[in-house]
């Protein structure tokens, strides 16, 4: 090739890279100004009422949270407790026994004098295979439901829970999660705001439990974790959940609940075909389809989303682990995408195929892959000697000096509006952990997303993978 025309491809790649990172700014800025004005919106308008009304209230809608439970039996008599003792008067709590081979049902049996009961249930569900329904003798743990099964994986279990509620509203959460007592009072809140819309679903913030103080299921006292990985995560996870999906929940194009803590109208989750068995991301795929569903039918809906701290869940501490769920993650995003490809900038879907789902493509899927092949050509160009060091240098900096920013206000902002970590030490140390992620924590996430992608598009092993829980602190 012409040393010239070398020379011209070369800018052009730099052109490219700067393109994507100035889009890229934008489009964070944006998401922060979004957020910020969406969570005060939402603060203003959940000043007034008083949720315990609902609470006590004999018309309160009915709600089933169900809880896939597999191999959990060293904490699983703890985190039912913990859900048993949520303040609402019309809900019922399904423990979905997913083939566990540990002692999870006989704990359950054991705990909550658990007996098998007749139940009439249609052959022809589309899970798989029901060994059982157990209710409890005693009235006390009258809303307690566990359903033993075949092995299906998470979404199976979800599905037979779907199937067998018969409530108005369906909480799909892990069954290792704390949720706040009042949880449910701002989830039907949620869904019974006066609107012109039919609100389809509300999810909500996800936040780290590690080393966090917890007693017989209740979250005694909020602390940093002391596990370095973990402070990362939640870093991460206060930039994704309360500026990251509050953005897109202002301009109602939110295309993820997590699976951790999302509630959906159960009419709506059936009529769009359940959760889909054949990914891993089925927590993203369900959403994608029940907006599908109700724009096909053009039914005014909206999905909710809810910044309150109403959720805690513990996030992996070993790198091993950690990987293994952004692979599982990256994968299902792919998994998504390519199921819904027909809307990438299709204007038939409005803000969801113009914006939401270009966003996903190109900065949530593609943006890994590309920082993974723009490290390559880094060390490829550096070693053919025509690396653009004036440009590098300068678009490094400036890419750093953004990523510490956006950290950093997500931070202010989360001590502005929650206030959940009280010591100045503690701030410093998350303020501290911001400045270093790029460096640390960061390559750590992309390697993953390159890895989850590279095994899906070579169909190489595609399963779950397992994650090993060291269970919440109570001391």
């Amino acid at each position: 090739m012409d040393d010239s025309l070398f020379h011209i491809v070369l800018e052009y790649i730099n052109i490219v890279f700067l393109l994507f990172t100035m889009v890229l700014f934008t489009m964070f800025a944006i998401m922060g100004f979004l957020s910020t004005r969406n969570t005060l919106h939402y603060q203003q308008k959940n000043s007034f009422g008083d949720l315990s009304k609902v609470m006590a209230s004999p018309l309160a809608p009915s709600i089933t949270i169900i809880a896939p439970a597999y191999n959990e039996g060293l904490t699983i008599v703890e985190n039912v407790r913990s859900l048993l003792s949520l303040q609402y008067v019309n809900f019922e709590l399904m423990v979905v026994n997913d083939g566990s081979k540990d002692d999870t049902l006989e704990k359950l049996i054991s705990a909550y004098d658990l007996e098998k009961i007749e139940r009439p249930i249609d052959p022809d569900l589309r899970c798989k295979p029901i060994r059982g329904v157990y209710k409890s003798r005693q009235r006390s743990f009258s809303k307690i439901t566990v359903i033993d099964k075949v092995n299906g994986g998470k979404s199976d279990a979800l599905n037979t829970g779907l199937f067998l509620s018969e409530s108005t509203y369906v909480g799909c959460i892990d069954v290792d999660c704390l949720l706040q007592p009042d949880a449910l009072l701002h989830v039907v809140k949620s869904f019974y705001q006066p609107s012109r819309k039919r609100v389809i679903a509300v999810g909500g913030v996800i936040r780290i439990a590690n080393s966090c103080k917890i007693s017989g299921g209740t979250l005694e006292e909020i602390r940093l974790p002391k596990n370095w990985l973990a402070k990362f995560q939640l870093l991460e996870y206060t930039r994704s959940f309360l500026l990251g999906r509050m953005a897109w929940g202002q301009i109602d194009s939110l295309l993820i609940i997590s699976g951790a803590f999302g509630f959906f109208d159960r009419e709506i989750a059936l009529a769009a075909g359940a959760y889909d068995t054949n990914t891993v991301g089925e927590d993203m795929e369900i959403v994608f389809r029940m907006r599908r569903y109700m724009h096909d039918l053009k039914i005014p809906y909206t999905v909710e989303y809810i910044p309150d701290p109403l959720c805690w869940t513990e996030v992996p501490e070993s790198a091993k682990i950690l990987i293994n769920q952004r692979d599982r993650w990256a994968r299902g995003n792919l998994e998504t995408l390519y199921k819904h490809r027909d809307m990438f900038f299709n204007p038939d879907y409005g803000r969801l195929g113009m914006l939401s789902y270009p966003y996903w493509f190109f900065y949530e899927w593609l943006a890994p892959l590309l920082e993974f092949l723009g490290f390559l050509s880094v060390i490829l160009f550096y070693y053919l000697g025509i690396l653009n060091w004036d440009f590098f240098i300068a678009i490094t900096l400036v890419v750093y000096s953004f990523s510490i920013m956006f950290s950093f206000y997500a931070i202010v902002w989360e001590v502005y509006c929650y206030n959940q970590y009280k010591k100045a030490r503690d701030i410093l140390l998350l303020m501290f952990c911001a400045i270093i992620e790029p460096l640390v924590f960061h390559p750590l996430i992309v390697w993953a997303a390159v890895k989850g992608n590279s095994r899906k598009l070579f169909k190489m092993n595609t399963g779950w993978g397992t994650q090993v829980r060291k269970g919440f602190a109570k001391a």
